[in-house]
C-alpha cells in the first residue's frame, strides 16, 4: 500500500516562528554528523489574527500560544525518553478566542441545522461544544427548576414533597401510608422491559456506576481544570461569567464547575471566528432572531452569548502543517512515503537528512497506530539479493512486518528481503492475464507476491530466488496462505533455473514466465537461446509467454528496452508488447515487455562467446 500526498511548498506568508529551545530541544546532538546552521527561530509574538487576508479556518499562523502549559492537563507522562522529547508538542498549541451560544441541550441539534452557515465549521472540530458542568439529570433539574410564579418557600415545599414521594412512595396529605406488602406490590407493578418507570432513581441506585471518573488536578493535591483525555486534540473553555448568583457547588458537589445561576443541561454552539469579539447587536440577523424567539417563550432557559477559548493541541494539526513549521523556509515538505505493513519507508533528499529525525517523529505521530516504525533508505540497491540499506529513524526497531495484498498475507523482513508496495497494481494487472490452465515459472520470486497470488489462479507455480532469506519467507508465506501444495520452490541462479526447468519434463507444461528483476532481467534472456535444441521441431510444443521488466533512461524508453531484448535473444524479429509501469525517478521509467518466445530462439544453437 502506498500513502501518497502531494509535495507542498511552505506557505508564502511569513512563518510563525518559535523559540528553538522549544522546537528542537535535542538539536545540539545533530551537529556531530550534520551541522545545522540555518535553524534560527525568533521569539516574536503575534496577535490573534496577524493578517486579515489569511484564509478562513485554523492555522499555525493564527491564534496565540496558551499562557499555561497544556501538559498540565494532558495524560502524557512527565518523564519521556529522548525520542518523545524530540519535538516540543506544546509549541504547536494555539488558542483562539471565539463566541458561542449557550443553548438548552434538547434544542442544540435543531439550532445547529438552522444556524449552520454562521457556525465555526472548522475541520475536525464539532460545532456543538461541551464544558464541565453542562450536563444535569432531568429529574434533578425538575426538582431545582426555577418557577417565577411561586415563592422560594413554595419551591422548597414542592421539592420536599416530590422527594418524599420518590423515596417513600407517599408524602404529607396523601392519606394513610400503605402497608409494607401493598407497597411492595405497587412497586412491582411499575417494572417493564426498560426497568423502573416511575422510580428511575431507584434503578440507578441499585446498580453501580459504570462510567470511569475523570481525573482532575484536585486528586493530585491542587485545583485546576480537568485533564484532557487521550486522543482528544482540542480543549474548550468558557470565560468565567460575570453574573452574580448562588454558588451551587455545595448542592451539586465540588466537581461542579458550571454557572452560578441554575439553567439545567446546556450545550455551546460555536460561532464563526469573525464574531469572536462582537456583541449581540453585531451578530447576523438569523442569530438575533433565534435569541429573540427564545426570549419570548415563558418557559425554559434563555439563549445567551458567551466568550470561549478554543485550544487546538499538537494532535490537531496535519502532518504537512507541522513539517512546514519545523523545516526552514523554502524547503520542500516531504509528504509521500511507502507503507509496508507497520513500516513507513522514506526516500529523503539530501537537504532533508539533517532533519530526518524530526520528519520521522512527525510521520510517526500523525499515522499511529497504523505506522509504528519509520525508516529511510540510505543507499541504492547494489547487491545481488536486492536488499536495501535502511536506517530506523523512529518507533520500533524491528523490520519484520506483515503485509496483506490481494487477500493474502505475507511476512517480510526488510533487512534481508526486498518488497515494493508500489508494484501492487502492476502485480494485479499481471495476475489478471493468467488462466486456470496456466503453469507459471517465476524466475525472481522474492518472498512470493506474484508466485503465491498466482497459485490461487493457475494450475502450478515454480518459484525461484537466489536469496536464501527470501526463499525461507517464500516457503513460510506459502504455508500461511495454505498454497504450499501448488508451489514448488527453488534456490538457485536465474540462468541455471531457466535451463533446469526447460531441460526437464516440465518444459511442455510451462505457459508463463515472469522475470521481475528490472535492473538485470533483460540480460538473463540469453538463457532461453537454444533451450529446446535437443527436442524435435516436429514435436508439438507450446512456447511460453515471457514477461520481463526493466529500467530505461532513454528519450524513447520503449525502443531502448526493445533493442536490449533483441540483443539478449540475438533475434531481430521479436514481436513485443511494451508497457510503461511507473516513473521511478526523473527521466527513469520502469517497463514491462511481454512476448511469446520465438521458435527460432528456442531451437537455435548456443552462441559461442
Amino acid at each position: 500500500m502506498v500513502t501518497k500526498l502531494f509535495l507542498l511548498r511552505p506557505h508564502s506568508l511569513p512563518l510563525f516562528t518559535l523559540p528553538s529551545k522549544f522546537l528542537f530541544p535535542k538539536l545540539p546532538s545533530l551537529t556531530k554528523r550534520f551541522p545545522i546552521l540555518s535553524l534560527s527561530f525568533s521569539t516574536t509574538t503575534h496577535p490573534q489574527f496577524p493578517d486579515p487576508d489569511l484564509s478562513y479556518g485554523p492555522s499555525l499562523h493564527k491564534g496565540t500560544k496558551p499562557p499555561t502549559p497544556i501538559s498540565d492537563f494532558t495524560d502524557q507522562p512527565i518523564e519521556q525518553d529522548e525520542e518523545e522529547n524530540l519535538i516540543d508538542e506544546e509549541s504547536f498549541s494555539r488558542v483562539f478566542n471565539i463566541a458561542a451560544l449557550r443553548v438548552p441541550a434538547k434544542d442544540c441539534f435543531a439550532l445547529e441545522s438552522r444556524l449552520r452557515g454562521h457556525l465555526l465549521n472548522w475541520p475536525r472540530v464539532r460545532n456543538i461544544g461541551r464544558v464541565p458542568g453542562d450536563e444535569v439529570e432531568d429529574d434533578l433539574a425538575e426538582l431545582l427548576a426555577n418557577n417565577s410564579n411561586q415563592s422560594n418557600e413554595e419551591e422548597d415545599q414542592n421539592g420536599v414533597v416530590s422527594l418524599n414521594r420518590r423515596v417513600y412512595g407517599k408524602s404529607d396529605g396523601d392519606g394513610e401510608p400503605l402497608s409494607a406488602v401493598l407497597y411492595r406490590e405497587k412497586l412491582a407493578k411499575t417494572f417493564d422491559s426498560r426497568g423502573y418507570v416511575n422510580f428511575r432513581n431507584l434503578a440507578k441506585m441499585s446498580r453501580p456506576n459504570q462510567k470511569k471518573r475523570r481525573v482532575t488536578e484536585e486528586d493530585n493535591g491542587g485545583e485546576g481544570r480537568k485533564r484532557n483525555r487521550k486522543g482528544e486534540f482540542s480543549v474548550l473553555e468558557v470565560v468565567e461569567d460575570e453574573e452574580e448568583g448562588e454558588d451551587l457547588k455545595g448542592l451539586l458537589g465540588d466537581e461542579f464547575q458550571g454557572r452560578k445561576r441554575w439553567r439545567g443541561s446546556t450545550r455551546l454552539l460555536l460561532l464563526d471566528e469573525r464574531y469572536g469579539d462582537k456583541g449581540v447587536e453585531e451578530l447576523p440577523q438569523a442569530i438575533q432572531a433565534v435569541m429573540k424567539e427564545n426570549a419570548s417563550k415563558s418557559m425554559g432557559p434563555a439563549i445567551e452569548l458567551v466568550r470561549c477559548r478554543l485550544t487546538l493541541l499538537y494532535d490537531y494539526w496535519q502532518m504537512n502543517e507541522i513539517l512546514e513549521a519545523l523545516l526552514p523556509e523554502g524547503m520542500i515538505v516531504p509528504s509521500a512515503f511507502e507503507t509496508v505493513g507497520h513500516i513507513a519507508h522514506l526516500n529523503l533528499r539530501d537537504e532533508h537528512l539533517p532533519y530526518r529525525k524530526f520528519i520521522a517523529k512527525v510521520i510517526l505521530d500523525k499515522n499511529k497506530p497504523k505506522i509504528q516504525t519509520v525508516v529511510n533508505k540510505i543507499d541504492a540497491i547494489q547487491n545481488d539479493y536486492r536488499t536495501m540499506q535502511l536506517e530506523v529513524l523512529a518507533g520500533n526497531h524491528s523490520l519484520v512486518t506483515k503485509v496483506v495484498e490481494n487477500g493474502l498475507r505475507f511476512q517480510v523482513d526488510l533487512a534481508t528481503v526486498y518488497w515494493n508496495s508500489r508494484l501492487a497494481t502492476e502485480r494485479q494487472r499481471l495476475l489478471n492475464s493468467f488462466t486456470r490452465n496456466d503453469v507459471v515459472c517465476d524466475v525472481f520470486s522474492g518472498v512470493g507476491p506474484i508466485a503465491i497470488s498466482a497459485a490461487k489462479i493457475v494450475k502450478r507455480v515454480y518459484a525461484n530466488d537466489l536469496n536464501p532469506h527470501a526463499v525461507e519467507y517464500l516457503q513460510r508465506n506459502s504455508g500461511i496462505n495454505k498454497l504450499d501444495r501448488k508451489i514448488k520452490v527453488f534456490n538457485m541462479d536465474g540462468r541455471r533455473f531457466i535451463s533446469a526447468m526447460f531441460a526437464s519434463d516440465k518444459a511442455k507444461s510451462i505457459t508463463q514466465v515472469v522475470m521481475n528483476l528490472p535492473k538485470d532481467a533483460a540480460e538473463y534472456l540469453d538463457a532461453f537461446r537454444g533451450i529446446l535444441r535437443d527436442r524435435s521441431k516436429d514435436e508439438e510444443f507450446s512456447l511460453p509467454m515471457i514477461h520481463v521488466y526493466g529500467f530505461s533512461k532513454a528519450e524513447d524508453p520503449e525502443f531502448d528496452f526493445h533493442q536490449r531484448i533483441r540483443i539478449a535473444l540475438s533475434e531481430v524479429a521479436v514481436d513485443v508488447e511494451m508497457r510503461r509501469v511507473r516513473l521511478v525517478a526523473p527521466g527513469k521509467w520502469m517497463l514491462c515487455a511481454s512476448f511469446i518466445l520465438p521458435k527460432s530462439v528456442a531451437f537455435s544453437k548456443p552462441v559461442d562467446v
